[in-house]
């Protein structure tokens, strides 16, 4: 339990893209630190508010495409923060939080007090552009990554796997594994009868398997289309895609070649409309490339729990996600290439009312595990005593 207690410290959180994960962390630490700040690109809102006694600094903000203007904008934020961390927060210590993904390397350059949250673990995530072990900007980031993870005062992770990935950098013993939470704090999933999203979308008697988030490399969206292509004859089942990134124009253009009538493309939902579409969908697909999948999970796996709605997990077999699903029994993880073993999956579901049903049933049972509680065990890990061996 968080203490409430006044400590005469002050933190600056950081991440130039600022989501309801990085809102429960400040509010967190805005309970027990005198003074919080977050210096970031955007303030997402969803659900929870920024508390109004949080200092809010803002940067240039994150964009995601195209690449270049990507790396500039991460190294305009890195160049913001390190001025603003010697300058305006040089008494603050320092709680850095995913973006720009190098930016916890600044605490090799800086006196702070530095902690950071990996949930991508770079540089193994640039294994997706082909990059090799051998490259030497692979080799330099690996050796800066055991430097900075040897100088931080806490590391945290979201999961054992990334934690077993991260080992490869950091004793294992001085990783802190806390997982993260959903948008939704309970199952608030509106029923297909009074969901006007499943109506706009003639969604009614259809069993819908749904991908909704960002298209791009490490998501290997390409999977859905293969599977929906093996399921064309099968007239109840949807593939729905949702959402906008790089590889949505190869998505597209797979979809009018394959003439793939049981896929439903629709553009990114808003806030407002999120809870509807989630609604709307019997399964929820989580997707990564096998070769990023042990460094990430997506938050989108979350909320899906969190609404009772059994999850197809894409990625590999030491993945949390097959973690997850091995044990809470909510979902079923398969490797890209089983296309077969995943179509059988989908039917399986769709014609075995009471599977389904049980599978339901444990997805709301494992959302209990990932609530917004978890980001007040982040902050009393942090002010917890460190381990003389750490």
């Amino acid at each position: 339990m968080i203490t409430t207690r006044r400590i005469g410290r002050k933190i600056v959180i950081i991440n130039q893209a600022a989501n309801y994960l990085t809102v429960g962390f400040a509010n967190a630490f805005s309970q027990c630190f005198d003074k919080v700040a977050l210096i970031t690109g955007s303030v997402h809102v969803q659900g929870e508010e920024l508390n109004s006694d949080i200092e809010v600094c803002l940067i240039n903000r994150w964009y995601e495409r195209p690449a270049y203007k990507k790396v500039l904008s991460f190294t305009l934020a890195l160049s913001w923060i390190w001025i603003l961390l010697l300058t305006r927060y040089r008494k603050y210590e320092v709680f850095f939080v995913s973006v720009p993904p190098m930016g916890y390397l600044l605490n090799l350059v800086l006196p702070h007090l530095f902690s950071m949250v990996i949930w991508d673990v770079y540089p193994d995530t640039l294994r997706i552009t082909d990059m090799k072990e051998t490259h030497p900007v692979y080799r330099l980031w690996v050796t800066l990554n055991r430097c900075s993870f040897r100088k931080a005062w806490r590391i945290f992770t979201i999961s054992e796997a990334l934690a077993e990935n991260l080992a490869q950098y950091v004793e294992r013993r001085r990783l802190i594994v806390q997982p993260i939470w959903s948008i939704f704090q309970e199952n608030s999933r509106i029923p297909a009868e009074a969901n006007p999203f499943v109506h706009k979308h003639g969604l009614k008697g259809r069993f819908v398997v749904q991908y909704s988030g960002n298209i791009g490399v490490t998501h290997n969206v390409e999977v859905l289309i293969d599977v929906a292509e093996r399921l064309l004859g099968k007239e109840r089942i949807l593939f729905q895609i949702i959402g906008r990134g790089p590889r949505l124009p190869k998505i597209e253009q797979l979809i009018r070649e394959r003439n793939l009538v049981n896929v439903q493309m629709l553009p990114f939902q808003s806030d407002e409309l999120f809870p509807y579409s989630l609604s709307a969908a019997h399964l929820g697909v989580v997707s990564l490339h096998e070769s990023v999948s042990r460094g990430s999970v997506p938050s989108k796996a979350y909320n899906l729990m969190s609404f009772g709605i059994p999850g197809l997990y894409i990625a590999g077999v030491d993945s949390e996600l097959a973690r997850y699903a091995r044990e809470y029994e909510h979902a079923g993880c398969f490797a890209a290439k089983d296309i077969d073993g995943i179509a059988e999956f989908i039917c399986e579901l769709a014609n075995n009312e009471l599977l389904y049903r049980a599978m339901q049933i444990h997805a709301e049972n494992a959302s209990k595990h990932f609530r917004r509680g978890n980001a007040d065990r982040f902050v009393d890990s942090y002010l917890a005593p460190k381990k003389v061996d750490q």
